[in-house]
């Protein structure tokens, strides 16, 4: 999966957001990666790039646009 933007998250609403993206079929992975800009506590929903319907989901389910993906 080519990597394109992401979402830093708090632990405690992974389990919510992994249910809810796995049943609107959205690929995602799980990272803590150093390059990207996470809080203590958080980790990052990384996307590809997405369909606008699919990108709309996501944007609506997390409330904002997502931080670019370190190249």
């Amino acid at each position: 999966m080519e990597k394109s933007f992401y979402y830093p998250v708090p632990w405690s609403e992974v389990s919510y957001l992994r249910e809810a993206l796995a049943a609107l079929e959205i690929p995602f992975v799980l990272e803590q990666d150093d390059r990207l800009e996470l809080a203590a506590g958080e980790i990052a929903f990384v996307f590809p790039d997405l369909p606008i319907r699919q990108y709309r989901h996501v944007f609506e389910l997390l409330g904002n646009a997502g931080r670019r993906y370190p190249s």
